[in-house]
């Protein structure tokens, strides 16, 4: 069966089982081409959870389908690659967190999106890489514990008056791009704005033009008079950027930033999810479902202006 075959099986049985595509930005292109929604991983769970189907079949990482499950408990959440982990995500357990408080006491976790259901639950508030400063701002408390990210909690704390402690986690994709790799595609292409996600490095943070999470970066990239960009984050988004840009280009500011995980996924993946989907249904406990889903509604809750 070629790709052609197994998109109008996918469509098929999509329709079938009234199910939702959906495919995170850093996916591969031809997984985004097929998806009914791409975007960041919290976007896409929220859209899901509004939308009328019984499934949704999340290409992304294994966190990614834990949320899509916290927010949509009465739809049956599929990962074509039960195996598509996040390294970043698996650097703190609930015992780990439950040991960081104990050592803080009296300090408020804000835990960013990209982590487990089980980190979540124990948490008093998430974030993602778009509002992490707003949300540690609008924290009742002048101690944060911020997990799991090092770097973007990081470039919270640049941002605020409290004193934030951040868990030593870090993507490793992100974590890859230095420096040298920056300042040698600056001068490449010195025409070129650079936008970097703030799960990079504090050094390369320096040098963008600026610091954005991937719907950020499609949004700035629309906006901005420039037309040409240095793209710091993983390379799968510079498909998105290119369809919705065509009149602009878009360079990597490495090509190394490939996430294997993100990579995992592929059509043929996404047709057996379909035919089969008990062995790559992702459940969450309810008791850590509720924990986790009331993080998620606190961070919701934050005004934009906070």
């Amino acid at each position: 069966m070629d790709n052609r075959e197994i998109v109008k099986r996918i469509r098929e049985l999509s329709k079938k089982r009234n199910a939702v595509l959906l495919a995170h930005n850093y996916q591969r292109p031809e997984i985004q081409d097929l998806a009914d929604h791409t975007g960041d991983s919290l976007g896409l769970s929220i859209i899901a959870s509004e939308t009328d189907a019984d499934v949704i079949v999340f290409c992304g990482v294994h966190f990614m389908a834990e949320s899509a499950a916290i927010l949509s408990p009465d739809k049956r959440v599929l990962l074509p690659r039960t195996e598509a982990g996040c390294p970043m995500a698996d650097t703190i357990t609930a015992d780990q967190l439950k040991d960081f408080k104990a050592d803080h006491p009296g300090s408020k976790v804000v835990t960013y999106v990209n982590s487990t259901a089980e980190t979540k639950a124990l948490s008093d508030i998430c974030c993602t890489s778009a509002n992490a400063v707003k949300v540690v701002n609008s924290v009742d408390s002048l101690r944060i514990l911020f997990t799991p990210d090092r770097n973007l909690g990081h470039w919270a704390s640049r941002h605020t008056d409290k004193r934030v402690i951040s868990w030593r986690g870090f993507c490793p994709t992100h974590e890859i791009l230095t420096t040298d790799e920056v300042l040698a595609a600056k001068e490449q292409h010195p025409d070129a704005e650079l936008m970097a996600h703030p799960e990079c490095r504090p050094e390369v943070l320096d040098l963008a033009d600026a610091v954005l999470s991937t719907s950020g970066m499609l949004k700035y990239a629309g906006e901005s008079t420039a037309g040409k960009f240095i793209v710091g984050t993983e390379v799968g988004l510079l498909h998105r950027l290119k369809i919705d840009n065509p009149q602009k280009e878009f360079v990597p500011a490495s090509t190394n930033m490939v996430c294997p995980t993100m990579k995992m996924i592929r059509l043929h993946d996404v047709l057996a999810a379909l035919e089969n989907p008990d062995p790559v249904t992702v459940r969450v406990p309810e008791d850590v479902r509720l924990a986790a889903k009331g993080a998620l509604d606190r961070m919701l809750a934050v005004p934009r202006d906070a």
